[in-house]
């Protein structure tokens, strides 16, 4: 199964070959303008294997017509020019008459539309430079009453110039009142525009052919399928370093949003993700090198030079500049500090504690598995190695000393787990279950292989709870969606990604033949995965049984987010027993349960108003440019969040969860003697109070951190709840 998708058959080679014998010449490149970029005779070639491809043998078999022609230019004109502030509207209807014939210039190879758009995009990119000089020349003048509206995409292209003109005018009147309201004077405001739009324009005139071809391949691989992309030889060369783990850095993917960089993924043993500074959705505003380097401002830069600046030796010094996702306009951005480190796979190792806690007035012990990523160390299980790092074999481990040490119940943590081997999403479900399938899977012939749990051990028997959020993807939700389907625990939090494809990757080179040129990678969807039920995971995920209030909407992340996402579908139900660790009535109690909570627990309460305050920021897409106004909003803001505060300190809680510490202490120093661990094993934990842990951490100073981290995490908290409340109506 693991490798069923690395490369293609040889049938598709000897296939394509035979159409690239009989393939129309290749048409001349056009007449350029001096300075202007054009394509190359190779990029013509890698525009005619990389369409050959999918529009044969990806999953969706999308046939090249009119109908995909539009999508795909209208793809790569957002791409261009994202927010419609540099193009006319006179220049978007100079190129209208490619809409309906991009299906015919990709299969020829013509690549004169794109790079006639992009040369036009520079030019006009240009005037705007030159006019934001003219424009920061003059005063600011925040007494005005007028508004900037942020979502660009309900606005049309501007018709002329002196449109364009007013509309900048106010993009950088509100830039600068977000800047003064952090405290910031005229005069440095108007230096730091100065700079970032110079640092802009330099950057801009960097741009070389290889991203011009890239934009536009993936304007149409998007058009087939979210997860489809052409990587040219630079980003090619990066993806391998990051697939080997072989870099140093905060831990993050970043992605570019309009002029902001944002945080897309945080990698399971990053310094990002440890810190608990960074979430999904921050903006970088700013870096810095070490302790004492100037803060550099990266709003508008391009995402390459963005990665630049984080990236850097292990043990340094990055501080990072971070408008929060949930920050109202104008909010001060927040400093924070890292310590750059390797980022490898062996560092997001699945993680265990042992919880002791009171509530209504019983005691619990409670196991969290806290699973980062689905891992295994494939070359060393190639070799025979034994003691292969692997989550499921990580995971047994706990879970028999969790059985040892009496645990009432059991807690696995997949939040922002991204996914990763699927061999390990299944013997994962394994040590749950004793057998059976967990997870089906079709490919692009239509062929579906059911997938069992090979194991017909059963390691953990009692009551368990799988807490996911929006951010848990891929094979999170084949585990999630297995022990729903089963019965065997429940599923609490947010809807998760929906991503429920397998992606393929191909070295281009296979195809072009180069001695010393490197021609870039495709990564293509070839299959889909179904959960037992016969249902996919695709766009839908998991829906939790006990859902928590969640500010990350379907609409705005994960599949859903995306246009050209594969679609929901079904297959037939694999044979299969529920475990029944639940009836329908439980369940219906334990939500009943949980809707009382929701209106007395003082920290789900702070929950659901902290999201309907940001749902509320966010649908406010008009900003005011007046000064006063701004003030007034910010101050009303204010307010309401310290009053917020203030009332779940003060309110008395009816379903308090009280953890004890002391005995979490014990507990956390007898752990590893349970484990049985070897030393390199994740989670390396004392034998006595003075000894120093991998992070120089005691047993009591571990349980003290992790209590402090248990205070704040809501979701955590209520999954012990629900546990609790599941283990209560079972003994009765």
């Amino acid at each position: 199964m693991k490798n069923k998708f690395l490369t293609l058959a040889p049938a598709l080679m000897l296939a394509w070959l035979v159409r690239c014998q009989t393939a129309a010449q290749q048409p001349p490149v056009a007449s350029a303008r001096p300075g202007d970029l054009v394509p190359t005779a190779t990029q013509q070639e890698v525009e005619k294997v990389v369409t050959n491809i999918l529009s044969t043998y990806h999953y969706r078999r999308m046939p090249l017509d009119d109908s995909l022609s539009v999508k795909v230019w209208n793809n790569y004109l957002k791409d261009v020019d994202n927010g419609k502030v540099y193009l006319l509207a006179e220049d978007v209807e100079a190129f209208r008459k490619y809409r309906y014939d991009l299906d015919d210039q990709l299969e020829q190879g013509s690549l004169q539309p794109a790079y006639d758009l992009f040369n036009t995009f520079m030019r006009r990119f240009e005037q705007r430079m030159a006019f934001v000089q003219k424009d920061l020349s003059k005063p600011f003048d925040f007494t005005r009453t007028d508004v900037y509206e942020t979502d660009r995409d309900k606005a049309g292209w501007m018709k002329t110039t002196g449109e364009l003109d007013a509309l900048w005018d106010r993009m950088l009147r509100s830039q600068a009142l977000d800047l003064k309201l952090q405290g910031k004077a005229d005069t440095a405001i108007t230096k730091l525009l100065r700079e970032r739009y110079t640092n802009l324009e330099k950057q801009i005139k960097k741009v070389k052919s290889d991203y011009v071809f890239q934009t536009f391949m993936n304007a149409f691989a998007e058009v087939v399928d979210p997860h489809t992309n052409y990587m040219a030889p630079p980003d090619a060369s990066r993806f391998k370093d990051e697939m080997a783990q072989s870099f140093e850095g905060i831990g993050a993917t970043l992605f570019q949003e309009g002029d902001y960089t944002q945080i897309r993924e945080l990698h399971a043993g990053g310094p990002a993700l440890k810190s608990s500074l960074l979430t999904v959705g921050d903006r970088i505003v700013g870096v810095a090198q070490g302790i004492q380097g100037k803060m550099v401002d990266v709003v508008g830069w391009a995402i390459d030079d963005v990665v630049k600046l984080i990236r850097g030796p292990k043990g340094t010094t990055v501080r990072l500049n971070i408008l929060k996702t949930d920050a109202l306009p104008g909010t001060p951005p927040k400093e924070i500090v890292l310590i750059r480190d390797k980022i490898k796979l062996e560092e997001g190792l699945a993680k265990a504690e042992i919880v002791p806690f009171t509530y209504q007035n019983k005691e619990y012990k409670v196991g969290v598995v806290t699973i980062p990523g689905f891992y295994q160390g494939f070359e060393d299980m190639r070799k025979g190695d034994k003691d292969y790092t692997s989550t499921s074999r990580d995971t047994q481990r706990f879970l028999e000393a969790f059985k040892s040490a009496g645990v009432d119940g059991v807690v696995v943590d997949l939040r922002y787990n991204g996914g990763g081997s699927l061999d390990e999403a299944i013997k994962l479900t394994g040590l749950f279950i004793k057998n059976g399938p967990v997870v089906q899977v079709k490919d692009a012939s239509g062929r579906i292989d059911v997938e069992d749990d090979p194991d017909p051990q059963q390691i953990y028997s009692g009551p368990l709870a799988v807490l996911i959020n929006r951010f848990s993807a891929s094979a999170s939700e084949i585990f999630a969606a297995a022990i729903q389907d089963y019965h065997r625990g429940v599923v609490i939090g947010d809807q998760t990604y929906g991503k429920g494809t397998v992606q393929q990757l191909l070295d281009l080179n296979q195809f072009l033949p180069r001695e010393q040129e490197k021609v870039g990678m495709l990564k293509m969807t070839r299959a889909k995965f179904y959960r037992i039920t016969g249902s996919s995971t695709q766009h839908r995920g998991v829906t939790p049984d006990i859902q928590l209030p969640s500010q990350f909407s379907a609409e705005e992340f994960g599949e859903s987010s995306q246009p050209s996402a594969l679609p929901w579908d079904q297959i037939n139900t694999a044979r299969f027993n529920n475990y029944n660790a639940y009836t329908p009535q439980t369940l219906q109690t334990l939500q009943a349960n949980h809707n009382k909570r929701l209106t007395a627990d003082p920290d789900l309460l702070k929950l659901a108003q902290q999201v309907a305050d940001f749902q509320e920021s966010k649908n406010k897409t008009q900003i005011s440019l007046n000064e006063a106004t701004r003030r007034r909003e910010m101050d009303e803001a204010k307010k309401r969040k310290e009053e917020l505060t203030r009332k779940s300190k003060e309110m008395p809680n009816p379903y308090a969860v009280v953890l004890l510490s002391d005995k979490m202490a014990s507990l956390s120093k007898q752990l590893p003697q349970l484990v049985e661990k070897k030393p390199a094993a994740p989670t390396p934990m004392p034998q006595n109070e003075e000894d120093d842990s991998s992070d120089g951490l005691s047993p009591r100073k571990q349980a003290e951190n992790f209590a402090g981290k248990f205070k704040d995490d809501t979701a955590l908290k209520e999954s012990f709840r629900v546990l609790a409340d599941l283990m209560q109506l079972s003994q009765n």
